[in-house]
């Protein structure tokens, strides 16, 4: 009777969330918060739309404790309490869904997960189809042949097949899997140390969580130390992470009907929230005195999904020589061009080409394969004839080239001599110069924000773990649908993103006069290099290795009995049960911790939690450094290559990958020690010059303090200055305690530091902490002045802005959450200076950069360190390049005060800084 029929149950408390997050804080014109109350409503047409289910229901969260929190004292203890501005919108929302006739429950004394988990299993046993719309990733655990997911902000579907690929296990293994992993938002607290990878590791291996305890012995290293550790939580968290499907309720499936909507209702209702889209969309019409900003906002920062339908796809797999002329003649035709350099690795410098994908116009799209090699596969062109053919369109100014992480392409392609000339847009730097915070700005997240796209996964073709086979053995069909999507992808993108961008001039400035040339400067820095001795480094590995031995021999003395300073359980029973030290913190589960924080306080007292801290910093160099940089020189340059990440940090600056160059420790007598193996060739030095004080003058800028300003203008050493103005001292008597503490109190105030971590870092009285920031603020009003017009700015446009128009969005400026609205009030404060710094010396090094290749002079940039550019140079050409680099890098911006560079010589970097 019930065949055909479907039930869709919706995560009415992981939408809500989900949308209270995702949006702007957006109001009516009352002030009452409404955003939340827009995402779930959009997001319910949308599913509605799209199952038109006869039978739904949407499930939320009663207030009040479960039978979970009878387990676990602490079940979700980690939470923060639901934000006032959430909290005013629930009942809103609940009248709103009852009026759209869609059945609505809320429970009390159980979770919204167990009703849906109840329901879901009963409409299945009848041989009802369910839906589940949910973002939480509990529900996996319930998908069966009836029983499937949908992430209707995401449009992702998972079913039996999609959960193994998402999460490596099967469904039936979800409960154990998120009993090892654990889960910080419920304050599950599984296994520390094991992650999902491990998890699922484990669970292929040994099928069940049970097997692996029986077998937890066998398990080698720190991950096998944990799990051991962890016996006793393994099943009170397997219990938390299992859904009750077994309530009784007062309905049944076939209950769960969806009425008429009551139109009056809802008219009242979206008149006084004043949602003009929805009360045209649900009600029809509608004259109501209402605004249309929560309208726009959804589009913008829910989905950013396009109206337009998403072209048909004619994706080609190039395998003749006519194809291959076919496209590369219609290539030279076109003004830009979608491309992508398909590899067998991620490594620039190592990776070997297995095919090039190509596009013109949206759903349009070719893959020509050249090393794919699996037993039948169909013949292919040479990678030297596909190149040959090619190279003339790559190395054209025209047609321009569009792709996504088009500097990787560069990079391959300059191995194989090829120059790619004409690099005109890359969609994942479009994406960051939009909005820097709205996704992770990897080709899946962003295509499905903008696109509404679920991209193929690149483990659903080559599978994960032990079973992972190489791209190169992936059925060509299956190849090219992946390869073509990607360019195609990166094409419909950049149509969506790149008019949003020019509508705004200074992102459009910000885009074509730094991101995108940045990309070329980048390549060859990163093409060239950095010469490292691996010998010296072996040799600082090896005395390290020492000092821990020796650092542990004390600290077994200071114990009375050897311990293993790596393992957490046994410091924990050391420091607390045996020597009785305070406990001034806890983990999840109760335990007191030994976490850094936690032991830096503790060493300022006694002596082995300063052993530990001690022990830990010279391992994580040693592992981090010493014994990891001699394998990363590459075997045919005999040099390390970074990747610079331009689209990572919110603020605008760089991040070095594989390996990070940028956090090597400067002030440690053990990190300057690593700086001397970077080196230069025989007849070379190395040169370091790097901006002062950068972020002090861009605050004297920004704020257009008299103080600073004359401060800077006069060259005097703003700390003293401060220290000589904050203390009622001459500036010649200043002592250096005075200028340490007003060094404290200028960076201190920029990073948005209270008179409490004044007080903590200068070991001072908060009461004297606090006198230090009155002073401050009354010797330089103007600073104080420039912090409050910004905090009111971001508020107002929920956004802050560099000299150049980077744009910083601020989620949380107006929350009524304290603690998330200070901190994105001084994020508010710093982002702008950080930003700023950070568009400064991008403009510097595309300046360097220009005269270095016009020049032609002998020296290569190699290295950029946040405020720092390092450069390898012919010795006798030194000077010039400093005196050249010192002027390009100051005269990079115009502002308000004069930008000082510092710069100097040596053999290695060390002694060049």
């Amino acid at each position: 009777m019930t065949q055909g029929r479907k039930l869709v149950l919706v995560d009415g408390s992981s939408y809500l969330y989900r949308a209270f997050h995702a949006l702007p804080p957006l109001t009516n014109s009352k002030g009452e918060p409404t955003g939340a109350v827009l995402g779930v409503l959009n997001m319910l047409q949308k599913l509605l739309k799209e199952e038109s289910p006869q039978l739904i229901a949407v499930v939320v969260d009663a207030p009040g404790k479960t039978f979970r929190d009878e387990l676990f004292e602490e079940y979700k203890a980690t939470r923060q309490p639901m934000p006032d501005e959430l909290r005013a919108q629930v009942q809103p929302l609940l009248d709103s869904v009852k009026a759209m006739g869609l059945p609505l429950l809320r429970i009390e004394g159980v979770e919204a997960d167990d009703v849906i988990g109840t329901l879901a299993r009963q409409a299945a046993a009848q041989g009802i189809d369910v839906l589940i719309s949910t973002g939480d990733k509990d529900m996996a655990q319930l998908v069966n042949e009836r029983i499937g997911l949908v992430n209707t902000m995401t449009a992702s579907r998972l079913d039996r097949a999609g959960v193994k690929t998402k999460f490596d296990v099967f469904p039936e293994q979800i409960v154990d899997y998120l009993a090892l992993v654990g889960d910080t938002s419920d304050n599950i607290p599984g296994v520390p140390k094991v992650g999902p990878k491990t998890a699922a590791k484990w669970l292929n291996e040994y099928q069940t969580l049970d097997a692996l305890i029986s077998s937890a012995d066998a398990i080698a290293g720190k991950v096998g130390e944990s799990l051991r550790a962890s016996l006793g939580n393994l099943e009170l968290s397997r219990k938390l992470a299992t859904l009750d499907c077994d309530l009784k309720l007062d309905m049944t499936p076939e209950s769960l009907v969806r009425q008429e909507p009551d139109i009056e209702r809802l008219r009242a209702l979206f008149t006084r929230l004043e949602l003009r889209s929805l009360l045209r969309s649900i009600v029809g019409g509608g004259d109501a005195d209402v605004t249309e900003e929560a309208s726009a906002a959804v589009e913008s920062a829910l989905a950013e999904t396009p109206s337009a339908p998403r072209p048909p796809r004619s994706y080609e797999t190039v395998t003749t020589p006519e194809a291959l002329q076919r496209w590369t003649e219609s290539l030279k035709a076109a003004d830009l061009i979608s491309i992508d350099v398909v590899t067998t690795a991620a490594d620039y410098m190592q990776a070997q080409i297995l095919g090039v994908a190509i596009a013109i116009e949206p759903g349009k799209a070719a893959y020509v394969p050249t090393g794919h090699d699996y037993p039948g596969a169909p013949d292919q062109l040479t990678l030297d004839a596909v190149l040959q053919s090619l190279k003339p369109v790559f190395e054209a100014g025209i047609p321009g080239k569009l792709g996504y992480q088009l500097k990787f392409c560069g990079h391959v392609l300059k191995r194989h001599g090829i120059e790619l000339r004409g690099m005109r847009f890359d969609a994942m730097l479009e994406s960051y110069v939009w909005n820097s915070t709205a996704t992770r700005h990897e080709i899946d997240a962003t295509a499905r924000k903008y696109l509404g796209i679920e991209l193929i996964a690149f483990e659903s073709l080559v599978g994960k773990g032990a079973k992972q086979i190489g791209f190169n053995q992936v059925a060509l069909d299956k190849a090219t649908e992946y390869c073509a999507e990607t360019v195609d992808i990166a094409l419909q993108l950049h149509q969506v993103l790149w008019p949003k961008i020019e509508t705004t001039g200074e992102l459009k400035s910000l885009y074509e006069t730094i991101e995108q040339p940045l990309v070329n400067v980048l390549l060859r820095m990163e093409h060239t290099g950095v010469l490292i001795d691996g010998g010296q480094l072996r040799q600082q590995s090896s005395e390290l290795a020492t000092k821990m031995r020796e650092i542990e021999a004390q600290a077994h003395a200071v114990a009375g009995a050897p311990f293993s300073l790596e393992s957490p359980k046994q410091l924990q029973d050391v420091l607390f049960n045996k020597l009785g030290l305070p406990v001034l913190g806890k983990t999840p589960t109760g335990q007191p911790s030994t976490a850094e924080s936690v032991l830096e306080e503790l060493a300022e007292s006694y002596e082995l939690p300063r052993l530990v801290m001690d022990y830990r910093g010279f391992a994580k160099l040693k592992s981090t450094y010493t014994d990891k940089l001699p394998l990363q020189i590459n075997r045919n340059t005999g040099r390390v290559h970074t990747s610079y990440a331009q689209a990572v940090a919110a603020t605008g600056r760089l991040s070095s990958q594989d390996p990070n160059l940028q956090n090597i420790p400067i002030r440690s007598q053990e990190g300057r020690r690593i700086r001397q193996t970077f080196i230069a060739p025989t007849g070379h030095c190395i040169v370091a010059a790097d901006y002062s004080q950068i972020e002090l003058r861009i605050m004297a800028h920004l704020s257009g303090d008299a103080g600073l300003l004359a401060a800077f203008a006069e060259d005097r050493d703003i700390h003293q200055a401060t220290a000589a103005e904050v203390f009622g001292t001459p500036f010649a008597e200043v002592t250096a305690n005075q200028r340490r503490s007003a060094k404290a109190v200028n960076f201190g105030l920029i990073y948005g530091m209270s008179a409490f971590g004044l007080a903590r870092q200068l070991g001072i009285a908060r009461g004297e902490a606090q006198k230090y920031v009155d002073l401050y603020f009354e010797r330089y009003p103007g600073v104080r002045r420039y912090m409050d017009e910004t905090r009111q700015l971001a508020r107002t446009r929920g956004y802050v802005e560099t000299v150049f128009g980077r744009r910083l969005y601020l989620n949380d400026i107006t929350s009524r959450n304290a603690a998330l609205r200070q901190a994105a009030e001084r994020a508010a404060i710093n982002a702008p200076m950080q930003g700023t710094a950070a568009d400064i010396i991008k403009r510097a090094m595309i300046d360097v950069d220009r005269w270095l290749v016009e020049s032609k002079i002998e020296a290569r940039l190699i290295m950029q360190v946040h405020d720092e550019l390092v450069f390898e140079v012919r010795d006798d050409l030194k000077d010039d390049l400093m005196l050249r680099v010192r002027t390009m890098m100051a005269a990079a911006a115009n502002l308000s005060v004069p930008l000082k560079v510092d710069a100097g010589a040596g053999r290695n970097w060390d002694e060049a800084h």
